[in-house]
């Protein structure tokens, strides 16, 4: 049975071969590994994960897909290689499916509407996987790792977290229905929250969202508030240009500024 795309559930099936073992490949999927797949669709992912000998746990929002997806792997389901979980996975508890805190990976091709969402849930919580491998939107990738020398909020929200690598484009021709961009697989790796060590997760975030409230301002206009009075001589023993903009600083420049906070 053929199964139309649900544009309200953002879903674009990949049709490319080697797009999926690309991701395969950035996941370093091998046999005993607890895989987390995000809206499994029709499973061409599903297969692929399942052939290295991982055990899956695949979360489905879209109740049409789960009798195609039990239908086809209902030998899986029954040796106990992949866990069907019929969820939204924005709603589901982490624990409840088992997981433990850096004892998983997750690899999916998400809805593009909902990887902010995920960067939160799974990079920002208490039970990280050891690596995220994602299909996102090329421009949101390139955002990530910073492509053109310039940070954003997005890409330190992550960078706090991991490390970000764009692993190949994906152009929009290998979806279907096809998108209006192209996609990129994103890895992200070395999954922790040691950056905040000595710091506040808190208030580093309440920090750079000052700092990026108003992009044409100069930093210490938007931290004004934030660094009182103290702003010119904090920048000047941190050596930071006292005309830098938000994107010019590094992530180890913001911890040092929260550090004094």
């Amino acid at each position: 049975m053929e199964i139309r795309a649900k544009k309200s559930l953002g879903q674009n099936f990949l049709r490319s071969q080697k797009a999926l073992f690309a991701m395969i490949e950035a996941g370093k999927v091998s046999a005993g590994d607890t895989l987390l797949e995000i809206g499994p669709g029709e499973g061409v992912l599903t297969e692929k994960l399942l052939e290295t000998g991982a055990d899956v746990i695949a979360v489905e929002k879209d109740d049409r897909l789960i009798a195609v997806l039990e239908e086809k792997f209902a030998e899986a389901m029954q040796e106990g290689a992949l866990r069907l979980v019929h969820a939204d996975i924005l709603e589901e508890n982490i624990s409840a499916l088992g997981l433990k805190d850096h004892n998983y990976k997750l690899i999916a091709n998400i809805p593009y509407y909902i990887t902010g969402q995920i960067f939160r849930k799974f990079l920002s919580g208490n039970i990280q996987p050891e690596m995220l491998v994602m299909m996102v939107q090329k421009e949101i990738a390139e955002r990530i790792v910073a492509r053109d020398g310039k940070e954003s909020l997005l890409s330190l929200s992550v960078k706090a977290y991991g490390a970000p690598k764009k692993i190949m484009k994906v152009e929009k021709e290998n979806f279907s229905p096809q998108p209006k961009v192209d996609s990129a697989i994103l890895l992200v790796d070395n999954i922790s929250k040691d950056f905040f060590t000595g710091i506040s997760e808190e208030k580093f975030f309440e920090v750079i969202k000052a700092g990026f409230a108003h992009k044409r301002k100069m930093l210490a206009a938007n931290l004004k508030e934030l660094l009182e009075n103290d702003g010119q001589k904090i920048f000047s023993d941190l050596q930071i240009p006292a005309k830098s903009r938000a994107e010019d600083l590094k992530l180890d420049d913001w911890k040092k500024i929260v550090s004094i906070l």
